[in-house]
């Protein structure tokens, strides 16, 4: 990444999401910081397929809530 930009943010996971995250971190030998970066480089594609909020209906449904 050319002229990288490094600023500071905050996020904010559920702790067990959080703790797989680190893990997995700790397994790669790499940082929090790294393993989202790529987490998000593969997942992007996917998920710019699904709505944004203006354009869910009443059918839309969180496929990602595994806590219901």
């Amino acid at each position: 990444m050319a002229g990288s930009d490094k600023r500071k943010q905050s996020l904010y996971f559920p702790e067990d999401m959080l703790k797989e995250i680190q893990a997995e971190a700790t397994r790669q030998d790499r940082s929090l910081s790294w393993i989202v970066q790529k987490a998000w480089k593969i997942a992007r594609k996917e998920i710019s397929k699904y709505p944004s909020i203006n354009d869910a209906g009443d059918d839309f449904v969180d496929d990602d809530d595994d806590d219901a």
